[in-house]
């Protein structure tokens, strides 16, 4: 059974995860207006991941005798007016997602749950993967500067983005 304080750091939990996906699915239909049809694709993808990483929590919450909440949607405020700081903003979004992961961890060792430390694990580890993606993202951002053939040549690579089922992603 879950504490009340864990059920509740794990409801906050949910609300990041969704808005998250929210994050991804604005920045997915901006790309796409834009006519970026791989950055769109790819920005899609990640929205519905962010959507799984929610429900994980919600049937995690479940299961252990709590009572998941489902948050209200939260309208993204992002700042559009340029690719490099629509990655940034994404990179600063991941690293505060993995410092409230790591939040979790710390309740949950706190608590002695240590079933709940090992389900925390997977978090920890999509949370690597994510901030390394969105540093790569903004890094080849930088290389390219305003250089429009080679954010053409970024929009067609990142349709071949590729991600193991060992976590590993490249671009």
């Amino acid at each position: 059974m879950l504490s009340i304080d864990l059920q509740a750091a794990l409801n906050k939990q949910i609300k990041i995860e969704g808005d998250s996906s929210q994050i991804y699915l604005e920045m997915a239909s901006w790309a796409e207006i834009q006519g970026f049809e791989g950055i769109s694709a790819f920005m899609y993808a990640q929205s519905d991941e962010e959507r799984q990483h929610m429900l994980r929590l919600v049937k995690y919450i479940n299961q252990r005798g709590g009572k998941a909440e489902i948050p209200a949607i939260t309208q993204p405020e992002l700042d559009h007016s340029s690719f490099k700081t629509l990655f940034k903003q994404l990179f600063e979004h991941e690293v505060f997602v993995s410092q409230s992961i790591n939040d979790l961890v710390h309740i949950a060792l706190t608590e002695r749950d240590y079933a709940t430390h090992n389900f925390l694990q997977w978090y920890v580890a999509e949370q690597i993967e994510e901030e390394a993606t969105a540093r790569t993202i903004l890094d080849k951002i930088n290389l390219i500067g305003d250089d429009k053939g080679g954010l053409y040549l970024f929009d067609n690579d990142i349709k071949n983005f590729i991600q193991t089922d060992a976590g590993a992603s490249t671009i």
